[in-house]
């Protein structure tokens, strides 16, 4: 008998359970705020639940004021934080301001004891100026999504020469609009588009960006095209039918816009790096360019497959994203993706790999100039 076969097999097998095998991890809280209640819910977030806030199969169980929770987490590279439901009831230091992540590299059960030094909301929301550029405009507090029958803020940013030229410009779509032009908006920071764009259109090709905020709550819904296990019905189809056949249409009837498909694209990152390439894929002939940010593949794994399918339309440019800072499956995840469409697209394809990279607005914000350089490139 040859048990080579059997040897391999049973040798995978091994590599595959020590690869995927869970691990316990025990959350304590051994110390909280003295004004911190009882009632008072807390929750787990982190880069193993794309940062939810709120998520009901993450709160901590409080037994007689103690508070704690155990969950299964492959072996890896953990950030995550303590909230009370909401990121303006999250951790803090003395000062109110948010802390950064913790950090917890898994190799075995572990268990983890956590002080809560403060909650943000425990203190005055610090003032935060507003940082848009003369060049930023809202087109509307309230613009209606027709597909998801909700309304929503938009934001776009015009060039400088928009006022006093006849000229037509690219357009590029963005979501998460809170975080791309103001910091007085934004949850974690912002993307500094409009200070790049000052700058980087006195190098390259003017353009108009338009950006559209996320709907809190429906965030993950809104950009998720699938439905998901965890976190419900995915809403994605309708939003980017609301992009391409509302928001697109109304955009080039009201702006000097170049219409064609060489001239529109869409960028993202996180979920929003997700719907940004699944917009390619359902619209390869509206969009010519997607920048891919640290995209959530992970939440949606039919979308690899939905690439390998559609990815043959594509004949613009991706430009994928991601940091080693991030969560273990961002970078294999992102590769699995540009290996499906590179086998069967004749796209343009930029794959860049920071070391320093992390899952932040900062991270994004000093990746967007090269990705626009890139972009609008001939």
């Amino acid at each position: 008998m040859n048990t080579k076969p059997f040897l391999l097999c049973f040798g995978l097998l091994l590599c595959a359970c020590s690869l995927f095998s869970q691990h316990k991890v025990h959350f304590i809280i051994q110390k909280l705020p003295a004004y911190h209640q009882a009632n008072d819910r807390i929750y787990l977030v982190g880069n193993f639940n794309n940062w939810n806030p709120s998520d009901q199969k993450l709160q901590l169980q409080n037994n007689s004021g103690k508070y704690g929770i155990t969950i299964e987490l492959p072996k890896g590279m953990y950030e995550y934080k303590f909230t009370r439901g909401s990121w303006q009831k999250v951790e803090s230091g003395s000062n109110g301001v948010s802390t950064d992540n913790r950090r917890l590299l898994l190799e075995s059960d572990t268990i983890i004891n956590a002080d809560i030094e403060q909650w943000s909301d425990h203190f005055p929301p610090p003032a935060k100026r507003s940082t848009s550029s003369k060049n930023v405009h809202v087109i509307d507090t309230a613009f209606y999504i027709p597909q998801l029958n909700r309304y929503r803020r938009i934001w776009i940013y015009l060039p400088d020469a928009y006022c006093t030229t006849k000229n037509k410009y690219p357009v590029l779509y963005m979501h998460d609009g809170q975080n791309v032009f103001d910091e007085a908006t934004s949850g974690f920071g912002e993307w500094g588009v409009d200070e790049a764009l000052d700058t980087l259109e006195a190098q390259t090709k003017e353009c108009i960006v338009v950006a559209i905020d996320n709907g809190a709550e429906k965030r993950l819904n809104e950009y998720s095209p699938f439905d998901m296990e965890k976190y419900g019905k995915g809403e994605g189809d309708a939003y980017v039918d609301f992009l391409a056949k509302t928001l697109k249409p109304f955009i080039d009837k009201h702006y000097r816009t170049k219409k064609d498909v060489t001239n529109t694209f869409i960028a993202g990152s996180s979920m929003g790096g997700l719907i940004s390439m699944y917009a390619i894929l359902k619209y390869p002939n509206v969009y010519g360019g997607a920048g891919v940010f640290s995209p959530a593949f992970w939440i949606a794994p039919k979308l690899l497959n939905y690439i390998y399918e559609k990815g043959k339309g594509i004949k613009g440019k991706i430009y994928f994203y991601a940091g080693k800072h991030e969560s273990e499956s961002m970078i294999p995840d992102m590769l699995s993706a540009f290996e499906k469409l590179h086998k069967v697209s004749s796209a343009q394809i930029e794959v860049i790999i920071r070391d320093e990279g992390k899952h932040n607005e900062p991270t994004w914000r000093k990746e967007f100039p090269l990705f626009y350089h890139w972009l609008m490139q001939d």
